[in-house]
């Protein structure tokens, strides 16, 4: 069933005892919420005076009126199907399924039967989904019945057995307020005859599947597998879960979007979870998995299954990914999107320095054309073999249940110090203060190996930039079949490489390059001075992930280095000296320096801005949503390069600062740069494959994923519609 769109209500009038919680965490307010309303339920129950117990539809049921009634007289040694029957007073009204969701409370039954008769569990028809406020309710609007199945011993004389009665503790709500309801239900099996409304409730009743299914658990997802045969029409797919407390302190996210993967006769939901905040790892044991999980799921156009699934391996080995009932973009379009994608990182900030020494290493290669295909494919080599590692180590990571994305390895303080010092003699190579033989950077001819080597570092200083195209194709590599997602990492560095794959094979394109002379080297000094910027903003980031203490130590292990370079530049002019066992010194002693640097201890302090934001964290999302204020999230990274191109263009202007606060927008800043598990997760759900990632979301609706290149004035057009009147 579609989901309903959730009403625009004032946080004052969501503050209504049990309709939705008052407390921005959700989990904490979903179980007060909970024993509130029990506790009314019991309060009520004990005032009911004896006589008004006795009746069919007790005191306390006015808003929701439910009746009893069965299918008939019970038999002996067989079970009997009894209904109670809900009928909301007026159209505003609903109740609830068993598991309510985020708020709500599911109904209580407590029987009174002959000895040797027993109660099963309660059978719902299908249920809705009804999002108020941002949280997710699961309720029924309109009549509905819920049937129970009494299993009658076979010695049971139903003549004299008496009549049954059942106690039923429920909430009746609005969109707007809800009220608890109890009724006191009899029936005389003796007596009763077979309501005649019996078989239309009967047959409302979501079916069991008779296939067993399985369940098992990643960091960040519950994966149920249900056999489903292959010809069953898919529309809107929603699991609804018969529990929410999911073991070792995890419970559903209702709201966020559920994948569906699809292959032969079986079918994967793949839920979003979260820990609780006051759950504690130290002793899991307290807080076991379930040994089944029990749900619905529903197949879209009013139709579902009931389902049983217990733990074991849920392959997704050759599996489609759909959402929502909607295919994914096929393999094609995704390898089409990545290809874009590496084309374009071309002309960002993070690989200009390198691909213009490339472009003057082949221009001194002058025409020959078996030497300028060697070296192009050399070079098409390195850079396919460095998206391809790294893409591999993510997917490989991400399968042990690590939560990481696209420059991951940014994160880490001694990757960011290596490339530090990397990017400090590549700037001193261009200054002239030494060569290397046979690398196309350093002036000098190409090779194949010093080619292929340039992809190499070509691809891995491009990973803090991300660009259009980018972020659906590597967002969905991370969740289709692994063999796929690593095509899709291939065709970002065949698209990365294209440029001189393309000046490699067209003599045309190579002829326009222009001649070599003496140009080049002024020209490879120059480019010293944004390679000198790229290490100048390396070294800000180191700042940033430990302090000025712990960039004083990188900063003298530079030293080191620059001073061990010049010397190997002096060397190599004079001729004295073996170089190769200079240089291989000199690696040495870096690898060693950046190996024994302690580990920094905490990160800087988030940068001023001139929206003062929040913090990002799950509960301070859940406490703005609820708020009824737009809401604008942007996660972002130091080592980031398009995330701050946004922040100059986008976010960090007095245009955007006023138009957020003319439409009482929320802002809120996620830091990436080091790991973060609330980040990682969320990131995740939205299908994101690392940042910037920028989500709006309006009173009471869902996240909109905004474009990772931000145009100047996007967020104050969005402000403005937000402020505009409804």
């Amino acid at each position: 069933m579609p989901t309903r769109p959730p009403p625009r209500i004032s946080r004052s009038r969501l503050s209504v005892i049990g309709c939705v919680p008052r407390a921005a965490d959700v989990t904490h307010a979903r179980i007060m919420e909970r024993l509130a309303a029990l506790a009314i339920l019991v309060l009520l129950a004990l005032a009911l005076p004896a006589s008004a117990q006795q009746q069919i539809r007790g005191p306390g049921s006015d808003r929701m009126p439910v009746e009893i009634a069965a299918d008939g007289a019970p038999v002996p040694g067989d079970t009997w199907m009894v209904a109670l029957h809900f009928s909301p007073s007026t159209s505003e009204w609903h109740g609830y399924w068993s598991n309510p969701g985020d708020a709500g409370l599911g109904m209580q039954l407590e029987w009174q039967l002959p000895d040797g008769w027993e109660a099963g569990d309660a059978l719902y028809p299908l249920p809705h989904r009804l999002v108020i406020g941002g949280l997710m309710n699961h309720v029924y609007e309109g009549e509905y019945a819920v049937l129970v199945p009494v299993s009658v011993p076979s010695g049971a004389d139903v003549g004299k057995a008496g009549p049954i009665a059942v106690t039923a503790s429920y909430l009746a709500c609005t969109d707007t307020i809800c009220v608890p309801q109890q009724a006191r239900l009899s029936l005389d099996p003796s007596s009763i005859s077979a309501d005649p409304r019996f078989a239309g409730w009967q047959s409302a009743i979501v079916p069991q599947l008779d296939s067993p299914a399985h369940f098992e658990f990643t960091a960040t997802h519950l994966r149920v597998g249900i056999p489903i045969p292959s010809e069953t029409a898919l529309g809107d797919l929603h699991v609804f879960l018969g529990t929410g407390e999911l073991g070792e302190g995890d419970r559903p996210i209702y709201t966020a979007t559920q994948t569906f993967i699809s292959e032969g006769n079986l079918l994967v939901a793949e839920i979003p979870i979260e820990r609780l905040a006051q759950t504690s790892s130290a002793n899991p044991g307290a807080d076991p998995r379930p040994a089944t999980i029990g749900g619905i799921l529903d197949l879209g156009e009013g139709r579902g299954v009931r389902f049983t699934a217990k733990p074991g391996d849920v392959p997704l080995e050759g599996a489609k990914p759909i959402r929502g009932g909607d295919a994914e973009p096929v393999l094609w379009q995704l390898l089409l999107a990545a290809l874009a994608g590496g084309l374009l990182l071309n002309v960002m900030p993070c690989v200009f320095p390198i691909l213009s020494l490339k472009a003057l290493a082949l221009a001194k290669a002058g025409g020959e054309e078996r030497g300028a295909r060697r070296d192009a494919l050399a070079y098409t080599a390195g850079v396919v073999i460095a998206c391809a590692g790294l893409g591999a180590a993510i997917l490989l990571l991400r399968s042990a249940g690590e939560q990481v994305g696209w420059a991951f390895q940014l994160q880490q303080p001694i990757v960011v110090v290596g490339l530090f010092l990397l990017s400090l003699a590549i700037t001193a190579n261009f200054a002239g203060l030494f060569e290397v033989p046979g690398v196309a950077i350093s002036g000098g001819a190409p090779s194949r190996g010093g080619s292929f080597s340039t992809g190499l570092l070509a691809a891995f200083v491009a990973t803090p930039c991300t660009g259009p195209f980018m972020a659906v194709a590597l967002g969905t590599a991370l969740v289709i079949q692994p063999i796929y997602g690593l095509l899709v990492f291939v065709a970002l560095g065949v698209g990365l490489a294209l440029p001189f794959l393309l000046i490699g094979f067209v003599p045309a394109i190579r002829r326009r390059l222009p001649k070599p002379g003496s140009w080049m080297e002024t020209f490879r000094r120059w480019m010293a001075l944004p390679m000198g910027l790229t290490a100048i903003a390396l070294a800000w980031l180191v700042w940033r992930i430990g302090g000025a203490g712990y960039l004083a130590l990188v900063a003298s292990l530079a030293v080191l280095v620059l001073v061990g370079l010049a010397v190997i530049g002096r060397f190599q002019r004079t001729g004295r000296g073996s170089v190769r066992m200079a240089m291989v010194a000199l690696l040495a002693v870096m690898a060693l320096g950046i190996v024994v640097l302690p580990k920094p201890e905490a990160q800087a302090a988030s940068e001023a801005s001139l929206l003062d934001p929040v913090e990002y964290s799950e509960a301070a999302l859940t406490e703005a949503r609820t708020a009824g204020k737009p809401v604008f999230v942007w996660f972002t990274a130091d080592w980031c390069v398009t995330c701050k191109v946004n922040e100059g263009v986008a976010i960090e202007r007095e245009a955007t600062r006023a138009a957020f606060e003319q439409a009482g927008v929320v802002a809120m800043r996620g830091d990436w740069t080091q790991p973060d598990e609330e980040i990682s997760r969320m990131l995740n759900e939205q299908g994101a494959a690392g940042v910037p990632l920028y989500l709006w979301y309006e009173p009471g609706g869902d996240a909109e994923q905004l474009p990772q290149v931000l145009t100047p004035d996007l967020l104050v057009k969005k402000a403005q519609a937000s402020a505009a009147p409804q």
